[in-house]
């Protein structure tokens, strides 16, 4: 895969890749950015969301139906020395719908240890936390 990403001035640049969709990424104004789009460390935070995200709706196919809602929070660390790179993430899965939990449970684990492909780039720590219908699922295996 290949993607190109073409100086708009400033800090900002707009990415390409296959799809043919732009992606613009500027840095925060203590970088000398103007700050008008998500910055590329955002972006990769969102990339993790939407992998997994992606890998989840996949594996819960067969009950998509029952779900009315799924959020996807990424918090993530990062060290205080150059480079400031991640070194952990908590994703926090909050659904909501006539789901039993060891199946979100199930395709969460599922999305993370054999599907993701942003998650199994990144070399931070991640965890994962459930809340379906608004209650803390404890992330026993399924």
């Amino acid at each position: 895969m290949e993607v190109k990403a073409i100086w708009q001035g400033g800090r900002a640049f707009e990415a390409k890749g296959p799809s043919g969709y732009p992606m613009v990424m500027d840095a925060t104004a203590n970088y000398g950015g103007l700050g008008q789009a998500p910055t590329p460390t955002e972006m990769l935070l969102s990339s993790l969301a939407g992998c997994i995200g992606i890998d989840i709706t996949m594996i819960l196919k067969p009950h998509l139906e029952k779900i009315e809602s799924i959020e996807i929070t990424v918090d993530g660390t990062r060290r205080e020395e150059l480079p400031t790179a991640f070194t952990a993430a908590t994703l926090i899965f909050d659904v909501k719908g006539d789901i039993d939990a060891k199946k979100v449970i199930r395709a969460i684990k599922l999305g993370e240890e054999k599907y993701c492909a942003v998650s199994a780039s990144l070399k931070a720590d991640i965890s994962h936390r459930l809340i379906l219908n608004g209650e803390e699922i404890e992330m026993q295996e399924a």
